[in-house]
């Protein structure tokens, strides 16, 4: 799969990850409303397919700072974290051992995981496939190591206008309204459901659902808020707050979903 991720400044994880659980980071603007967004989703996903989370080993695919790795581990999840950012690995470790949470960490990349074949029950994706270098492969390593009848849970964003409005020029081009100068993102690596769909088909993955991932403020006030966060009257931990993210009906912007191993 051909993608643009030279443009991308993924190097900001190892610039600015020691502090991703610092309110006053651009990073946290990934936790605030962010994480229990989607946690509440993935959390009722368990629940529905029937999957009691205590015991379970999981993996997540990109796991930054461990916001999401530490929910998973407060269910009873024994979870490792993959990501290629060595000072956001040795953050998150940090983090987990204070909090007294089972979460391990490990430097790699979601195109070659270091696990064995099928050896976890749940694998995860966050703000990550619309980053990687390769989504096909991606997506491979995670059939690999999951479990006959493992679940994988995934969010990501859409390429359309929409996204490349908010995204693209609220988030990182307009000067009066981005979160920070560097470019964390390409609108042409967005990827529409009917390709992440493809890509789980094409490795035996079984696509359960896609809804929607996006804001639930009112737009005017988001807007503000972001110009808010720009001139630092408030913190991007409390912009994120602010978006109210969680589930919505359109997939227009952001979705999330799940997918299954079958036996």
């Amino acid at each position: 799969m051909t993608t643009h991720s030279r443009r991308i400044d993924n190097q900001i994880y190892n610039r600015i990850g020691d502090s991703w659980w610092d309110e006053d980071n651009p990073l946290n603007l990934l936790h605030g409303s962010f994480t229990p967004g989607r946690f509440a989703y993935f959390r009722a996903v368990l629940e529905r397919t029937g999957r009691a989370p205590v015991g379970r080993r999981a993996v997540d695919i990109g796991s930054g700072g461990g916001f999401m790795a530490e929910e998973f581990a407060r269910l009873g999840c024994r979870v490792v974290g993959v990501d290629p950012s060595e000072v956001s690995v040795r953050t998150a470790a940090a983090h987990a051992s204070t909090s007294g949470l089972d979460a391990q960490y490990v430097v790699g990349t979601g195109e070659h995981l270091p696990l064995a074949d099928e050896s976890v029950d749940i694998a995860y994706c966050c703000d990550v496939l619309e980053h990687v270098s390769d989504l096909n492969r991606v997506i491979a390593e995670t059939a690999r190591v999951l479990r006959p009848d493992g679940l994988y849970l995934f969010d990501t964003i859409n390429r359309t206008f929409a996204s490349k409005v908010l995204v693209i020029k609220v988030m990182q081009e307009w000067r009066l309204t981005r979160v920070v100068d560097t470019e964390l993102h390409a609108w042409e690596m967005f990827i529409k459901p009917t390709e992440l769909e493809e890509a789980l088909r094409r490795h035996g993955l079984r696509l359960g659902e896609i809804t929607g991932l996006g804001t639930r403020a009112n737009k005017l006030a988001v807007l503000r808020n972001f110009t808010r966060a720009r001139r630092g009257t408030i913190s991007p931990g409390h912009l994120s707050r602010s978006l109210n993210i969680g589930q919505v009906k359109t997939t227009k912007i952001s979705y999330m979903g799940y997918a299954t191993k079958p036996y």
